[in-house]
């Protein structure tokens, strides 16, 4: 039986769609160091597994994307599930390092797929509905990453690491029957699209070219570089400078993932009441940038009550999820017949950014401030506000008076 697109059964499996990729890296936290004596390697070398984890899961979208758009999100959805089964199977049988490095860069490949979520939710659904699907799948993936490092560390102490990339196999070959036997195609498959690399490259310098996606995406990608400024610098500050124990760091990061959560459930309530998304937006961004900004006013000034700091990361988290529903909805909307490849290039340009901003963090992190963090966070955010106001919403008001300008001729979505 098919899953229906406005039920609750839809939204579920987009939500554990998304989440994919982020459990993937979060579940398998606390096992580094105990895969490392399995395997005869010290924990910073187990480390390397998600570096080879993320690096695929930023460059593969690239490809699906495109796929996507000419052959549909369900082949595309089926073979990244079933890949992801099979390498998180090589996973916890790998017998040495090198292989678990191999088998892990495979399974990235195979969760990239998932990265079609949103370009479902704009197949499906428009304007504030599209904005309210996105948001739901936040609050699913936040969920994620709080329940993941605590199911890890179980799994763990039940039956060893390899039970941590067992139950990875289990829940992608769960969500891939379920792919296979109730969801139906949502993409509009063109009898003219051919997957050749013209075609591919045509769609990406239609996305790069665009004057309302681009700058989105822009917006998008520095907002998240924010996030991942503090997932870095956090645990580095809390943990290495303050001496809060891992657990207590561990509440702090919960904190700030129910506050993402929050700002997505209260970005799609307020939606529902007829609050613009521009309006949204503007608050979401300039919260995360007036929160990020106070905390590097306080770092510089040596003042930085563990209470407060833990108050404005949770504004900065608040912000983000009141904000990114609306970008991800903005940055779609202009080209809907090649949603597949504007969503891989959002989260590849996204997943960039958040590394260059977790490398700086972590680079220049002098083991005593959070200096780095702050400083990054407050750049990021302030960068994020001013290319929305000053580039993306002009843009996009541009673009609104062609449709609704007597006289003017408007463009067809794809060639716009």
């Amino acid at each position: 039986m098919r899953i229906e697109p406005q039920s609750l059964a839809f939204t579920l499996l987009l939500g554990l769609l998304a989440a994919v990729p982020y459990s993937g890296i979060d579940i398998n936290l606390p096992a580094l160091a105990a895969t490392g004596v399995t395997l005869g390697a010290s924990a910073s070398d187990v480390g390397l597994t998600m570096s080879a984890f993320m690096l695929s899961l930023a460059i593969a979208p690239l490809i699906y994307g495109p796929v996507s758009d000419r052959l549909g999100r369900k082949p595309v959805l089926a073979f990244g599930l079933a890949l992801f089964v099979a390498a998180s199977v090589g996973c916890a049988l790998a017998p040495s390092l090198p292989v678990l490095l191999l088998c892990r860069f495979v399974q990235g490949i195979g969760a990239a797929a998932t990265a079609t979520t949103f370009a479902i939710i704009r197949d499906l659904f428009d304007g504030d509905a599209a904005r309210g699907k996105i948001a739901n799948v936040m609050v699913a993936v936040n969920v994620a990453t709080v329940i993941a490092p605590t199911a890890g560390a179980a799994l763990l102490a039940a039956a060893g690491w390899q039970s941590i990339y067992a139950a990875q196999a289990g829940i992608g070959f769960m969500l891939l029957m379920v792919v296979m036997f109730r969801f139906t195609e949502t993409a509009t498959i063109a009898p003219s699209g051919r997957l050749v690399p013209s075609a591919v490259i045509d769609s990406y310098r239609r996305v790069l070219t665009h004057p309302v996606s681009l700058p989105f995406i822009l917006v998008g990608a520095t907002g998240g570089a924010t996030v991942f400024a503090y997932v870095t610098g956090a645990s580095l500050y809390f943990v290495g400078a303050v001496g809060l124990r891992p657990e207590q760091y561990g509440l702090i990061f919960s904190a700030c993932s129910a506050a993402v959560m929050g700002g997505a459930l209260l970005d799609g309530q307020l939606g529902r009441r007829g609050a613009s998304s521009a309006r949204m937006l503007t608050t979401g961004l300039t919260l995360s940038a007036a929160a990020s900004v106070a905390l590097l006013a306080m770092t510089l000034a040596g003042w930085m009550p563990t209470a407060l700091v833990v108050t404005l990361l949770m504004a900065v988290a608040l912000g983000f999820g009141l904000s990114l529903p609306n970008v991800m909805s903005a940055t779609m909307q202009r080209l809907p017949e090649i949603a597949g490849a504007v969503s891989a290039a959002a989260g590849s340009i996204q997943l960039t950014a958040g590394a260059i901003a977790s490398g700086l963090v972590a680079v220049r992190f002098d083991g005593r401030t959070a200096l780095s963090m702050t400083a990054v966070m407050a750049a990021a955010a302030l960068l994020a506000l001013v290319l929305y106001l000053l580039v993306a919403r002009p843009a996009e008001r541009r673009l609104e008076s062609l449709t609704i300008e007597p006289g003017v001729a408007i463009r067809s979505p794809r060639n716009s």
